[in-house]
């Protein structure tokens, strides 16, 4: 995953297994509100297509022309993607889904993407799906960086000792990460919970 542009050998191959996943939702699963507040699981998708279709001079654009408010500009590009019939959403993300353009941020913010809306929208529908662990523990590295205000979480993981429990060290032991009282979970968890999301209680301990 070190090579310049590996990373998307893995983004593509996680919106192929979202693509898959989703094919045979009803309207009502479409409806459902997702993890990220706000917004349904359609809502997760169009931001989805308007990630993929997102190159780095547009970004600066659309930033621009929201006044630098991210949260105005992820609404923006959700109601520009958004179909009047989900299945057309998805049909557009199948269209992109390949694309190797992006924000002009870290390589680490594409699994971010990729995983923590995959979850925003596979969590409330049910639906179980594995991610390589190197890409979430990559996810978790670049989240712990991020401040809140850009959703990360910089300011949750100050002071604190992230422990995944389903990921080791070469010796055996849970891979931990920074100094401080434990917060203990799986590795896709701990990314949600560095993410904002608002999960299980039993999720972090």
């Amino acid at each position: 995953m070190s090579r310049p542009g590996a990373h998307w050998r893995i983004v593509h191959a996680e919106r192929a297994a979202l693509i898959a996943d989703l094919r045979n939702l009803d309207d009502a699963d479409w409806g459902t509100p997702s993890l990220c507040t706000g917004w349904t699981v359609h809502d997760v998708l169009a931001h989805l297509v308007n990630d993929a279709t997102t190159t780095r001079l547009g970004f600066v654009a659309q930033l621009t022309a929201a006044r630098f408010d991210f949260d105005a500009l992820n609404q923006r590009g959700v109601e520009a993607e958004r179909r009047a019939h989900p299945l057309d959403t998805l049909a557009r993300f199948g269209e992109v889904a390949d694309r190797t353009s992006s924000a002009p941020t870290p390589a680490a913010t594409r699994y971010v993407e990729a995983i923590v809306h995959g979850e925003d929208i596979r969590r409330p529908l049910g639906i179980a799906h594995d991610y390589l662990q190197d890409a979430v523990l990559a996810a978790i590295a670049h989240q712990r960086k991020t401040p809140v205000s850009m959703g990360g979480g910089r300011e949750l993981a100050a002071g604190r000792r992230l422990v995944a429990t389903d990921a080791v060290t070469a010796n055996g032991k849970p891979l931990a990460l920074g100094e401080g009282p434990s917060v203990r979970g799986t590795a896709i968890d701990l990314l949600l919970w560095l993410s904002g999301r608002d999960i299980e209680p039993e999720a972090i301990s």
